[in-house]
């Protein structure tokens, strides 16, 4: 295992849905197994609960300890998630490309989704770190398309004044506003979203045809390509604390837990309390939110 911390993704492996409890504690009983530790989100802490319950009905002598981890950093109580920095950071990379793409043409408009599906928090905390953006999309605060003060209006105005404009949008943004192309659904049971960079490309070609010009639209999808690189300096040391809470808690005889850091502490989280209040979203009224409306100069659009 030397040197893994140094490589992107997880020499464990990674999954989607499938759970068989039963399978899983038995598998576990069979290979004697004492010490488990979950790594995921809220799905995955549920999962881990599951089997802390089964293997405390049955007995055995099993340690249980989650370790939160989502990319879009929507696990409740803790105050960040491991990954969730890196993946920022990688994000404000992409919209860097955007920015050169957009500002090399006339009307260039460069267009960032990032990932987000029910949570803001990327988009919003890359758009902050940026300071190119002007105008961040998020799950959480519904979007106004048409009419003054809309989307379609803002964008065309900002590239009359600057020449060029930037658009972050998260994945899951604008969902009321578009329509499924099926209800088909990935292994975990949610509904394939539908492609919001080629919704807002197509609305905003449009309006600019109908004004006589001409959009040139730029559109960049790093969304995999944040979350697979090596974790930087912070996430890196966030990862050891966390690990080693983990293995300390098991040690001292804990289970049924999962380890965090919560207002800047080490701490160890009975599961349940993980679970009953993730995952969590941007609150459209807080001063992240307010913060990035700020820095974009965007329109308001909570009370639509």
């Amino acid at each position: 295992i030397l040197g893994i911390h140094e490589r992107g993704g997880t020499i464990l492996g990674s999954s989607r849905g499938g759970f068989n409890l039963t399978k899983m504690v038995d598998s576990l009983a069979e290979k004697g197994v004492n010490q488990l530790y979950i790594i995921g989100g809220d799905g995955t802490h549920r999962g881990a609960h599951a089997i802390y319950q089964e293997a405390k009905r049955r007995k055995m002598k099993l340690a249980v300890a989650g370790i939160p981890k989502t990319i879009d950093n929507d696990c409740g109580l803790i105050d960040s998630s491991f990954g969730f920095d890196t993946a920022v950071e990688q994000a404000v990379k992409a919209i860097r490309s955007s920015v050169v793409e957009a500002t090399c043409i006339p009307n260039g408009i460069g267009i960032t989704k990032l990932m987000g599906r029910e949570a803001g928090f990327i988009a919003a905390h890359a758009t902050l770190a940026s300071r190119r953006v002007d105008l961040c999309l998020v799950p959480e605060v519904p979007m106004k398309m048409d009419g003054e003060h809309g989307i379609l209006d803002y964008v065309f105005k900002t590239c009359k004044k600057q020449g060029h404009a930037v658009i972050v949008v998260a994945e899951g943004a604008g969902l009321s506003m578009m329509t499924a192309d099926s209800k088909e659904r990935d292994e975990s049971g949610n509904i394939r979203l539908p492609t919001v960079g080629k919704f807002l490309k197509d609305k905003i070609n449009r309006y600019f045809s109908s004004k006589g010009e001409k959009a040139n639209i730029k559109f960049h999808d790093p969304s995999y390509m944040i979350r697979s690189v090596a974790a930087n300096a912070s996430d890196s040391v966030l990862c050891n604390i966390l690990a080693e809470n983990a293995v300390h808690g098991v040690m001292a005889g804990f289970t049924g837990f999962t380890s965090g850091i919560v207002n800047h502490r080490s701490v160890m989280i009975p599961i349940p309390a993980i679970t009953a209040t993730s995952p969590i979203k941007l609150n459209p009224k807080g001063r992240t939110w307010e913060r990035v409306c700020n820095e974009t100069q965007q329109p308001h659009w909570n009370n639509v």
